[in-house]
């Protein structure tokens, strides 16, 4: 999948090489085992409107944060690994993801293995339906909805948000009828 992607930013299409370049060099490079570095599953969980953003206040990392984690054996692709993730943090039913990444992120962490790694993070744009009501789950200080426009104090969440408000835009605008 990310072999066939092709992101429109210069900074997104270098990423895409090093997870591709990851991957290529490292079996193991979906699986949290990988301790040099490996991929990970994100989702930008947006409201049926797409005016708000479920976030988790992470307990490891101390903030405010997309929903995702570990890819797992069991998952076939990225995109169903983020779906995943996002179900089980945020206890809503009926989620439905868009299979084209939205946006990559490579970020450090110190994460279940207990030692420094990074986390190669692939994110996708997941949205909610109508009435959707989050549930907190053990993994989350917290969970809220936020309006895209007014992230939490010190987020660097701004362009991965705005990376799915223009998928979410360009979408609707692919449906739109001809005037």
């Amino acid at each position: 999948m990310l072999g066939e992607w092709k992101p429109d930013d210069p900074q997104q299409e270098a990423l895409r090489h090093a997870f591709l370049t990851l991957l290529d060099a490292r079996a193991d490079g979906c699986l949290r085992a990988c301790e040099p570095g490996h991929v990970t599953a994100s989702a930008v969980l947006l409201d049926s409107t797409g005016r708000n953003v479920l976030l988790t206040l992470h307990p490891r990392v101390g903030a405010w944060l997309q929903l995702g984690g570990h890819c797992e054996p069991e998952d076939a692709t990225l995109a169903g690994a983020a779906l995943r993730e996002a179900s089980e943090e945020s206890g809503i039913e009926g989620l439905v993801v868009d299979p084209v990444p939205v946006h990559l992120d490579v970020h450090p962490i110190t994460c279940s293995l207990g030692v420094p790694t990074r986390h190669f993070d692939v994110r996708f744009v997941v949205r909610a339906p109508e009435g959707a009501e989050a549930a907190r789950s053990d993994e989350s200080l917290d969970l809220r909805w936020w309006p895209v426009e007014a992230l939490p104090d010190g987020s660097d969440l701004g362009p991965l948000v705005a990376a799915a408000e223009r998928r979410v835009g360009s979408q609707a605008g692919a449906r739109a009828p001809d005037a």
